[in-house]
């Protein structure tokens, strides 16, 4: 996780308004916000999920297209194989951890839950390779829940502006179940992964063109090329 050192979360308590605006501009910016793991059905998201740690999502697509069309389900998933399911997604790292996983997690689900994928989180933490994050993007994006996927861009961008200022993903995730609107809920983590993946970039944030600019408290601004445009918000 980025190693962001915040203050005090009361100490860096920002007014409710402030919060509200935040999202309200990321709103007008991509008001359905989409995760770009490629995926068909809720198991499809869920093995897509778990071979994202420590991957990108590019990357996952390139290898679950080819996986996916051989396998959608988790009866098609045993039948496949850990082998062949080892042997298509290669590519990705850890690859061999995750494709155990993804046939342990099918097996889990044929035997404890008929096949079906979960909607609510005890159960689904207890599938081999699945955590609280994972947890949460799946009943986000497959169940439609307003949960708080608290990934490396999310904890950044949460502690940068800030958000909710926290030490641990879960500090974070508290504190955003507590602060984001409701209307903003359901696609709050998403605009906080995409904001962090495409402007407020870990190793030079684009400053410039960001529409949160004014709202942002975190110093030195980064400064645009010469030929950039500044950003109105």
């Amino acid at each position: 996780m980025a190693a962001v050192r915040p203050k005090s979360a009361a100490a860096r308590e920002r007014d409710p308004r402030e919060i509200a605006e935040i999202f309200r501009r990321l709103y007008a910016i991509e008001p359905e916000p989409k995760g770009e793991l490629e995926h068909t059905n809720p198991f499809t998201l869920l093995v897509a999920v778990v071979l994202s740690a420590q991957a990108t999502d590019a990357g996952v697509n390139r290898a679950t297209r080819g996986l996916f069309a051989r396998a959608d389900t988790p009866a098609k998933m045993l039948a496949l194989g850990e082998d062949a399911v080892r042997e298509q997604i290669k590519t990705i790292g850890l690859f061999r951890n995750k494709a155990r996983n993804v046939i342990l997690l099918s097996q889990a689900l044929i035997e404890r839950f008929g096949g079906v994928v979960p909607d609510n989180r005890d159960d689904l933490v207890t599938l081999p390779g699945v955590g609280r994050k994972t947890a949460n993007v799946v009943l986000n994006m497959a169940f439609g829940q307003a949960t708080f996927a608290v990934d490396t861009h999310v904890f950044r961008i949460s502690n940068l502006l800030p958000i909710a200022p926290g030490r641990t993903p879960e500090q974070v995730e508290a504190g955003l179940e507590r602060l984001v609107p409701e209307p903003y809920r359901l696609h709050a983590h998403h605009w906080l992964i995409l904001h962090g993946r495409y402007l407020c970039k870990a190793r030079r944030p684009e400053c410039w063109r960001c529409p949160l600019t004014d709202l942002c408290r975190h110093e030195p601004k980064s400064a645009p090329p010469k030929s950039a445009p500044r950003s109105q918000p």
